[in-house]
């Protein structure tokens, strides 16, 4: 096209393909030699590109420029080592990014014993109606060894059965919730596995909803961790675990989570036990604004509160 300077003619063809795109002209054009036309033409066809169709306002939901990654956390330094706790595997992270702060084995899958009710708690949060009342069955019942004390064919709410079943770690409650949600327990584990995919944790596959050994269930403390994280923002569950006790049927059931009452900080999270995993804890603690969570796996029970109140301690201290 001559008289004009290729930068204009890379402009121009730019706001062609705009205009072709757009649908507002046919896609052949002729251009003058003279400069006024092509002025005259381009000022039309830049308000065609610019122009906003009426009524449609979904422009601004988009941003100009492509989004910018979130900063990654600053990286974390301590002023002091890690205490040594008795844990097979644990991990220690910042409640507020999920940033590791200390762990050992963290990807070593293991049994995880009660502590996967949290999974359970979440899928029976998510699925929401927690007022609806369920009628209890003799299946639900038919487990040991801890229970809140269901009776077949009474009818109460899955929110009672979720308080009761998360502060008492009751399986009963735990069969009771995963046959109402999902009709069968087989079908409410591939509900855990999925929620579980969902939030990260990629090395977990659960079978039943209450932790009891079985073959091929497994986790990780960095799983359970991203677990606990999203736990933790639920507000439901975040109420439910901070309880140290909760009332059901009439009388009070105790906490089976010790560190609410030995460490002020401590505001919640979830005990397990089973021959083959050991103790198992996994606990949230807050100071100033600050927040952790610990996950520890395979412990046993005269070292796990006081490991679980000096870890969190330091990660308090140190975040």
């Amino acid at each position: 096209m001559p008289g004009l300077a290729s930068g204009k003619l890379r402009e121009f063809q730019e706001m062609l393909a705009c205009v072709r795109i757009a649908g507002k002209v046919r896609a052949s054009f002729t251009i003058m030699k003279s400069t006024k036309p092509f002025l005259l033409l381009l000022t039309l066809l830049l308000a065609s590109c610019t122009s906003t169709p009426p009524g449609n306002t979904s422009y601004q939901n988009y941003p100009s420029q492509p989004s910018a990654p979130p900063p990654s956390p600053p990286v974390f330094r301590p002023h002091s080592p890690p205490p040594i706790i008795q844990a097979q595997a644990y991990i220690l992270v910042d409640a507020a990014t999920g940033r590791s702060l200390a762990s050992s084995r963290a990807d070593e899958r293991r049994g995880v014993a009660s502590t996967q009710k949290l999974v359970t708690a979440l899928v029976v949060s998510k699925s929401g109606n927690l007022d609806r009342r369920i009628r209890i069955e003799p299946s639900d019942v038919r487990v040991e060894p801890t229970k809140i004390g269901l009776v077949p064919g009474e009818v109460i709410s899955r929110r009672e059965v979720l308080y009761a079943t998360l502060v008492k770690s009751g399986n009963d409650g735990a069969n009771a919730l995963a046959r109402d949600n999902a009709g069968s327990t087989e079908a409410f584990a591939s509900r855990m596995n999925s929620l579980a995919r969902f939030y990260g944790a990629t090395n977990s596959y659960f079978v039943n909803p209450h932790g009891l050994t079985a073959g091929g269930q497994s986790s990780t403390a960095r799983d359970m961790a991203r677990i606990a994280l999203a736990a933790y923002r639920d507000p439901v569950i975040r109420d439910i675990v901070g309880r140290g006790f909760v009332m059901f049927h009439g009388h009070s059931l105790k906490s089976t989570n010790d560190l609410l009452r030995r460490m002020p900080e401590c505001n919640g999270m979830k005990t397990g036990y089973t021959n083959s995993a050991g103790k198992c804890l996994i606990s949230s603690a807050s100071r100033n604004g600050r927040a952790v969570i610990l996950v520890q796996l395979g412990s046993r029970v005269k070292y796990i509160w006081d490991d679980g109140q000096a870890m969190m301690n330091w990660g308090l201290s140190n975040l």
